[in-house]
């Protein structure tokens, strides 16, 4: 069973799952807020289609970034981050993007694996309802997390979670804070101070 994560929670992905992981799935999930009546319409929040965008930021000693994987660069560059593809509604049931890891293959430099979401069209998270982030164990497809969100407001981007290594394991650190940014490159200076 799959723990569901609070904000600031900090978790060990290898005893959750019950198994050394070597492959995890960052799953992204959302829907359009379904606002009623004619004031909905009016002010923007009308349930029409939003493009959240999942996002992945390699991070070294001393925060520097080493690599980011999004919807412009699909691949980490050293190929053990892979996104599989930018969905631009929300549309659909389960995830509607996926971040797949290899965190066997994941570089030794690399020491944390940030991941936000954003969103590229501009409405804020008050025009999103059920949104979410699940680690799933890639081998059987077990959750292992996930980390709901609960506070709509007037930012566009959420930092959801960090996934980082310590003491030769994988842990969770879920992050949760509101900020705004449509893409990857405006998010960057703002996660630093989580880290």
């Amino acid at each position: 069973m799959a723990i569901s994560l609070t904000k600031g929670q900090k978790i060990s992905l290898d005893k959750e799952s019950g198994q050394a992981l070597s492959k995890v799935i960052m799953g992204l999930g959302w829907d359009a807020a379904k606002k009623g009546g004619m004031l909905g319409g009016l002010f923007g929040g009308g349930g029409g289609p939003i493009d959240l965008d999942a996002s992945c930021v390699l991070f070294g000693e001393a925060n520097k970034v080493i690599d980011t994987v999004w919807f412009k660069q699909l691949k980490s560059r050293d190929g053990s981050i892979r996104h599989t593809g930018d969905n631009l509604t929300g549309d659909g049931d389960g995830d509607d993007e996926q971040i797949i890891v290899d965190l066997s293959s994941v570089p030794a430099n690399v020491t944390s694996l940030v991941f936000t979401v954003s969103s590229f069209t501009g409405q804020s998270f008050d025009a999103v309802d059920n949104a979410y982030c699940r680690i799933v164990n890639a081998a059987n497809q077990q959750e292992i997390a996930r980390y709901t969100l609960s506070n709509q407001g007037a930012h566009t981007a959420q930092i959801m979670a960090k996934v980082y290594r310590h003491n030769n394991e994988w842990k969770m650190h879920a992050i949760g804070e509101s900020v705004n940014g449509r893409t990857i490159e405006q998010l960057v200076p703002l996660i630093t101070p989580f880290l």
